[in-house]
């Protein structure tokens, strides 16, 4: 089924939420999800979002991103999430969606496009290794929480 790829808005931001909701029970953290439309909205200008749409205007997958800057290497990308519904899943959308952050990563002249995967995800692993990303088991995560301590 074709999917049209655009910006999301600040209107899509309830729909848009649902979306991080469903990815965050995929990974089984449906917990860590403190984000709130109002808080999106008030956030906008720090990240980008890609939508992934039907014909019928259904959003069935999202690509958020911001800029990022590393010591080592210079101007970035960070890929927070990607994310497909289920039943949209190996149609390409996920494709399309990351192709379009990567054309935005070059027209910004970045040096590089980053993102974190579960280990346990051997889908996305195998997709993200197919297009010639290098991952690594070296880095860890660490989230220091500055609110609500």
């Amino acid at each position: 089924m074709p999917v049209k790829i655009r910006p999301a808005t600040p209107n899509d931001f309830p729909a848009l939420l649902q979306l991080i909701h469903e990815f965050a029970l995929f990974q089984q953290t449906p917990e860590k999800v403190t984000i709130s439309v109002e808080q999106m909205k008030a956030d906008a200008a720090l990240f980008s979002c890609l939508l992934a749409e039907t014909e019928q205007q259904e959003i069935v997958g999202f690509a958020s991103f911001f800029f990022a800057y590393y010591s080592w290497s210079g101007k970035a990308i960070y890929l927070d999430d990607l994310y497909v519904i289920p039943s949209f899943r190996k149609q390409a959308i996920g494709k399309q969606l990351l192709d379009t952050v990567i054309l935005f990563a070059k027209q910004n002249n970045c040096i590089k496009l980053r993102w974190q995967v579960s280990n346990w995800n051997k889908n996305a692993i195998g997709f993200y290794q197919s297009i010639g990303a290098v991952t690594d088991d070296v880095e860890i995560n660490c989230d220091l929480l500055l609110q609500g301590k």
